[in-house]
């Protein structure tokens, strides 16, 4: 019966919302299932993606429409609440309340009207997939809720709000390790005189954040190939014709905690500027499913005039991030998807509608950009905004108004003639000849490295007086070797792992003795590299019992002791062996095909893993949607990209993982912009129902 009131109600929506004629939509899918979308027009195009991306992965691509309407919890149960009572401290609602309709352009706005459309359309044929009653019709507001949640969790506010949870106010630092990797090269840099771009994005492989390969072909000059997520109006990072770019995480401070001052007597009054203040009541209310129940659940939140306000064991804490206060992320990326030239691709940056996210490009012109994005407001000196700050002032207490983009941390065409990111500090973005000065930028930017930029600085050092090869770039993104010492910004004394005394430990000499065989490497042959894989779970897992979300320090030499006693049990009892292959134990695993996997965190090929069925560990976040861009003065001239599974996360698909091999392979497959040839080579061609 629900799905008959959800048809209804669908086809009465999809009546008054835009009408698109599907019959002006082509979707050509490959060889490898990914659509090539051509359209007349961008909102016609916008229906196609929606549409090709529900029969890929309807499921998903729900999910972020259940997070908007605070449903996700009744349906994925716990985890999912986690999900809604975040959205719900964002207050999505409000910002798109109050600017919808000032922010989107009318062309954008159409485009959102035919997105949704076809979400409806799709969900109106097919409610035996929908996943609520109450989820459908689906709005374009729903769409631009999504949009603000998933900016302000790319902008790390989660952390804080962990934090506040679990009472440890004290390391409040946006210091966090971090994936993905972004490469743009020069043509004087390079041996074919050619620029290259690579997105090398680290994102879960099973997740509606997990990356969805699209081409769109518009006869009003929209010509994108590239990757989005559930939700997305656009591709998010790709290339057209004549540019291409990728984006990676920063971990800048871009959320400030206050500390109320609560009054000794009266409740909810907290002291502003020496007036007492009422704080507003918020509560969240939800239903969470475990197994066949639906159980309520209400949490009390409070509004303070900084934002949304917790209350802990310690006290009551405020929360004011820049990401609940802009609405046009969507529009920007589609600027970005039609900008044709570097003058137009950084007045589509200035819109400054995505709260952070770095941004690495490179176009046909030979042009090369590093943007350490984000919206950094102007902050009273006298205060150390990475700390927890007095709420009882108007001093910490900033307003909506962000620094200009010519004033961010960039680096524009570096006389060395490459760019890499890979999650650390801008300032390390380049050769080390080339690189800015961190005195000469806010502190609000951090300064820390990772270890991928410590390995990258390594590897590219060899061409610092040469030019690069494009086996040689393909050689470096691939790369799993860990420098020495071991090294993680947040935990100091990651080294410990591989140099633990035998003399103290003598009950562990023979798997000490084996870990001071191995020499970083992470490929899924190395036969020492299993124990640091199975420690490092060990210590994560430590770290989240503990509720240590980052240490920045040491941790106790006995964890280290303990995750190699650890991963000296697991490898005997499954394996019979202290020295397997690490692919032995790490599986990458899609429907019936499990097949060996290199790499751990924070090797330049990142992926870390989960356990899977007792006895191995599975590929979870890391390495996915990879692109490889190349561009002469006449523009792209090849295109290479690949994904971790397939196009379709339905599993009766033959697209469901027929990528996984090349995927494993470190190979790639050949993708074009050109509709001719896309149309030769045509699998299907149909349009939407």
């Amino acid at each position: 019966m629900k799905y008959i009131i959800t048809l209804v109600i669908c086809s009465f929506y999809f009546n008054i919302q835009a009408q698109i004629d599907t019959s002006n939509i082509t979707i050509v899918r490959d060889q490898w299932g990914v659509p090539h979308i051509f359209t007349q027009t961008d909102e016609e195009a916008a229906y196609g993606l929606a549409w090709a991306h529900a029969e890929d992965d309807f499921e998903q691509i729900q999910e972020p429409l259940l997070i908007a309407r605070g449903l996700l919890g009744s349906v994925k149960g716990k985890d999912g609440a986690l999900l809604d009572a975040v959205s719900f401290m964002v207050n999505a609602e409000k910002i798109v309340n109050e600017q919808y309709d000032s922010i989107f352009s009318p062309k954008l706005k159409k485009m959102l009207s035919a997105y949704v459309s076809s979400l409806n359309r799709f969900a109106e044929l097919h409610p035996e997939e929908v996943a609520h009653p109450h989820l459908f019709p689906a709005t374009e507001k729903d769409i631009a809720k999504g949009y603000v949640l998933a900016t302000a969790l790319i902008s790390n506010i989660q952390f804080d709000i962990a934090r506040l949870f679990q009472n440890s106010m004290e390391s409040i630092q946006n210091d966090l390790p971090g994936g993905s990797n972004g490469f743009a090269f020069a043509p004087e840099k390079t041996t074919d005189g050619k620029t290259y771009l690579i997105s090398n994005s680290h994102q879960p492989l099973r997740s509606f954040t997990s990356w969805y390969e699209v081409h769109i072909h518009t006869e009003e000059g929209w010509n994108f190939l590239g990757a989005t997520f559930a939700g997305g109006l656009t591709p998010f990072v790709g290339t057209n014709e004549h540019l291409g770019w990728t984006h990676c995480i920063n971990y800048n401070d871009f959320c400030d905690v206050y500390a109320l001052r609560m009054h000794p007597k009266e409740k909810l009054k907290y002291k502003f500027d020496g007036q007492w203040l009422s704080l507003k009541e918020r509560v969240f209310k939800t239903k969470v499913k475990f197994g066949f129940l639906k159980l309520g659940f209400r949490k009390k939140f409070y509004e303070s005039k900084h934002g949304i306000v917790i209350k802990n064991k310690t006290g009551f804490y405020a929360l004011r991030f820049p990401a609940n206060m802009v609405l046009g992320a969507a529009e920007q990326w589609y600027h970005m998807n039609k900008a044709t030239n570097l003058t137009e691709f950084k007045a589509a940056l200035s819109l400054q509608q995505q709260p952070s996210l770095t941004t690495t490009y490179a176009d046909k012109e030979g042009n090369i950009l590093y943007l350490d994005n984000g919206l950094f407001p102007v902050r009273d000196p006298n205060y150390n905004h990475w700390k927890v700050l007095p709420g009882d002032t108007s001093a910490t207490l900033w307003k909506p108004s962000f620094l200009p983009v010519e004033k961010l941390l960039q680096i524009e065409n570096p006389s060395c003639g490459y760019l890499h990111h890979s999650n650390g500090a801008g300032f390390y973005t380049t050769a080390p000849e080339c690189q800015p000065s961190p005195e000469n930028y806010l502190p609000a930017y951090q300064r820390g490295k990772t270890a991928r930029n410590i390995r990258l600085q390594e590897l590219f050092a060899k061409y610092a007086d040469q030019k690069i090869s494009y086996d040689a770039i393909k050689e470096i993104k691939y790369d799993r070797k860990l420098s020495f010492p071991l090294y993680n910004r947040t935990i100091q004394n990651l080294d410990l792992l591989r140099n633990l005394s035998v003399e103290k430990y003598p009950e562990l000499r023979d798997i000490i003795n084996v870990t001071k065989k191995w020499n970083g490497q992470t490929t899924a042959d190395n036969k020492q590299a299993a124990i640091f894989s199975l420690a490092i779970q060990y210590i994560l897992k430590k770290m989240g019992e503990k509720g240590i979300p980052d240490i920045n320090g040491d941790l106790p030499e006995a964890w280290y002791a303990e995750s190699i006693k650890f991963a000296r049990k697991h490898l005997l009892k499954y394996f019979g062996s202290l020295e397997i292959e690490l692919g032995a134990l790490q599986k990458h695993v899609r429907g019936d095909k499990i097949m060996p996997i290199g790499g751990v965190p924070e090797a330049v090929a990142t992926m870390y893993t989960v356990p899977y069925k007792k006895k191995y560990l599975q590929s979870n976040v890391g390495e996915s949607y990879i692109l490889f861009a190349r561009y002469s003065k006449e523009g792209i001239d090849n295109i290479e990209s690949i994904n971790c599974y397939g196009a379709s996360n339905r599993p009766e698909s033959k697209h469901y993982n027929d990528q996984m091999d090349l995927y494993l392979q470190k190979k790639t497959k050949k993708m074009s912009l050109d509709k001719s040839t896309i149309m030769q080579h045509a699998v299907r061609s149909y349009h939407p129902r």
